[in-house]
């Protein structure tokens, strides 16, 4: 028979292992060792800061200095992501401007050359991709392939992947996805990005877009292997939040 001191240390050492076992299987939200932070003034504002973190054993470490990016054109709103919900402020909607805002994994690169500078998966695209931002679509916030889904599958998209053939612009020539509303929930927001920026005072219609080096700096740094993940917030939401996600605490 297994005495009472025996019996005790035996519950601690389960006890303790279940405890790693918890802390080693974290909810998918609080999973990744690549963190992007984007913030911003307020719900309005159209210019935020992007940081890097990597997380360590004793917790998110920063890593180079702070970009700036510009936002939607009305500003930033709760999207679909992987946060617990959304608290006070405005809710995403397909054409309303704003940039989604939350906990969101990072999808695939994208860019008009054959190969990208990034760790993320890549892809090549050409004349014939095309994002669908059309309510109702069943390809609705889809990447996909006009010779694959046909020419009536595209009808009414206004986002063509190589811009520059399309639209006589070249944002588009790399960046990658960010995965905001990826069950494609109909009229919720779609095809958003981050991508390089017109300007610094030209806004997005959702997108976080960035100057070339600044892009290039973060797309090079990003690896899928480490699920990298990107939060958008303005600054009070991060505040309020940040303690429950378990979020980096920015520098000034």
């Amino acid at each position: 028979m297994i005495g009472i001191r025996a019996f005790a240390h035996v519950t601690f050492l389960v006890l303790i292992l279940g405890f790693q076992t918890a802390r080693a299987t974290p909810v998918d939200w609080q999973r990744g060792d690549q963190l992007v932070v984007v913030t911003s003034a307020d719900w309005n504002a159209t210019e935020a800061r992007v940081m890097r973190f990597e997380k360590r054993w004793f917790g998110w470490r920063p890593v180079g200095k702070p970009m700036p990016a510009v936002l939607g054109r009305n500003g930033s709103a709760w999207g679909l992501g992987l946060h617990p919900g959304p608290g006070n402020g405005p809710i995403k909607q397909e054409g309303d401007g704003k940039a989604p805002a939350g906990l969101f994994r990072i999808g695939l690169a994208f860019g008009s050359a054959a190969r990208g500078n990034t760790g993320l998966a890549y892809q090549m695209m050409d004349t014939n991709d095309w994002c669908i931002d059309v309510p109702g679509s069943p390809l609705y916030n889809r990447i996909v392939d006009r010779t694959e889904v046909g020419d009536a599958a595209i009808e009414g998209s206004t986002e063509p992947m190589r811009r520059d053939l399309h639209a006589n612009d070249d944002v588009y020539r790399f960046g990658f996805v960010i995965e905001h509303n990826s069950a494609g929930r109909d009229r919720a927001g779609s095809c958003i990005f981050a991508h390089l920026w017109r300007a610094p005072d030209k806004p997005t219609a959702g997108c976080t877009a960035l100057a070339e080096a600044d892009l290039e700096t973060l797309m090079g740094w990003l690896d899928a292997r480490h699920e990298p993940r990107f939060l958008l917030l303005p600054n009070r939401a991060y505040e309020t939040v940040r303690r429950a996600w378990k979020l980096p605490r920015r520098t000034p």
